[in-house]
């Protein structure tokens, strides 16, 4: 199950079986899609009308529906740890949380392997730097960052737990996302925010101290401690010499075998206390994001798993079993990742019988000319409040609800 998250091509590994995903809207007049929001990769992808294999039952694009797609005239193609997608590059106008990117390039994929897409979800939403990008294009998000079109340069993440939840339905509140802005009820504290291990490509930082039940394990500086930040990816892996450490210190645990070689098994009756530190504070990780699931009665499989990487790809790869434990921050400038203790609202949205929404298209406040270079920025005024409700949510400036998938395997 352990897969490359780097090759030579530009490449993501994301595994698992949940995923987070919100809503964008694509073209002119602009229609909705549900896509997986994912700060491990750069690129924007939708499926392609002409997708009929693995694409059924979700919504798709047809570049003549909308009079300001423009052909791009390359060809697109990335691979991920589950399989590949590839069609062509195209331009249209793009919205989300209330900002519009016209021109933004992105992919339509007519080939697209088993498994990447599954009902509601049609695509993909890179959040990492250009420098990444298969297609070469600037991301949606750093158009906006780069543009001075949000208050702040940075994205915000806040993501909910329902793996220790029994009545969890195959989709779910998963949170939210912040463009331009931190939402300060959904955490305590202070954010402390940590510089990127090296130039912008992917939020790297450098994972300086993991313990396991109070023990540390020595992890040296440079390349073997880079860690790539990812919400796209769903646990938390690393070179098997260290997790062989770490597991040594849960008693009981031991290496999978058969389906399961390359993670790690242990006793369910054994309470595992895990820390990740990044060169500050130790952030714990709850019990209930490590125990990925339950075997048998008595044996659970643990959420850090073995992952050799190639030699231009990150050591360490932390995903959701993390991030479900911190309000985490994106910042374009200065370059950083923050993290920030999780408040009280914040946790009491795990598990919470919230309502799901739907794929939906709000108003636009502020648009801004994606030109491969400065972009340049308008103001629209600000947004009627008269939508619906549900709507609303999604519709407010830099707000993006986040549904959380239990359904697919990315």
């Amino acid at each position: 199950m352990a897969t490359k998250y780097g090759t030579a091509e530009p490449a993501k590994r994301s595994i698992g079986t949940t995923l987070f995903f919100g809503s964008l809207a694509i073209g002119t007049p602009p229609t909705a899609y549900d896509v997986i929001l994912d700060t491990g990769s750069s690129d924007l992808w939708v499926a392609d009308a002409n997708c009929i294999i693995n694409c059924q039952g979700i919504a798709t694009f047809d570049p003549n529906t909308s009079s300001t797609f423009r052909p791009v005239g390359s060809n697109f193609n990335i691979s991920y740890g589950s399989g590949q997608a590839s069609g062509r590059l195209g331009s249209d106008i793009v919205q989300m949380g209330g900002f519009s990117v016209s021109n933004q390039t992105f992919a339509i994929c007519d080939n697209v392997s088993q498994g990447l897409l599954s009902n509601p979800v049609s695509g993909l939403l890179g959040l990492a730097f250009q420098t990444i990008a298969a297609s070469g294009a600037v991301p949606f998000w750093q158009t906006l960052a780069a543009s001075g079109a949000w208050d702040s340069p940075l994205m915000a993440f806040h993501l909910t737990r329902y793996l220790n939840d029994t009545t969890a339905q195959t989709l779910e509140y998963g949170g939210s996302l912040n463009m331009g802005f931190v939402n300060q009820s959904l955490y305590a504290g202070d954010i402390e925010y940590l510089d990127l291990a090296t130039t912008e490509s992917y939020w790297l930082l450098p994972l300086t101290t993991l313990t396991a039940n109070g023990q540390s394990i020595s992890i040296p500086s440079g390349s073997d401690s880079y860690a790539a930040i990812d919400t796209g990816t769903t646990l938390v892996g690393g070179p098997s010499r260290y997790l062989d450490a770490f597991y040594s210190q849960i008693p009981g645990a031991r290496p999978g075998t058969g389906n399961f070689q390359g993670y790690y098994t242990y006793p369910c009756d054994t309470t595992v206390n895990a820390t990740m530190s990044f060169g500050g504070r130790s952030w714990p990780i709850s019990e209930a994001d490590f125990r990925l699931s339950q075997l048998t009665q008595a044996l659970c499989l643990g959420a850090f798993f073995e992952l050799n990487t190639g030699a231009s790809a990150p050591s360490w790869i932390v995903g959701d079993t993390f991030l479900k434990n911190v309000y985490s921050v994106f910042r374009y400038d200065p370059p950083s990742v923050g993290f920030a203790e999780l408040s009280s609202v914040a946790l009491a949205l795990n598990g919470a019988n919230t309502p799901v929404p739907s794929a939906t298209i709000g108003s636009v406040a502020a648009t801004v000319v994606a030109t491969g270079s400065v972009p340049t920025f308008t103001n629209s005024g600000p947004i009627p409040l008269n939508l619906p409700t549900y709507q609303l949510i999604l519709a407010l400036v830099g707000v993006i609800t986040i549904v959380f998938s239990s359904g697919l395997c990315f």
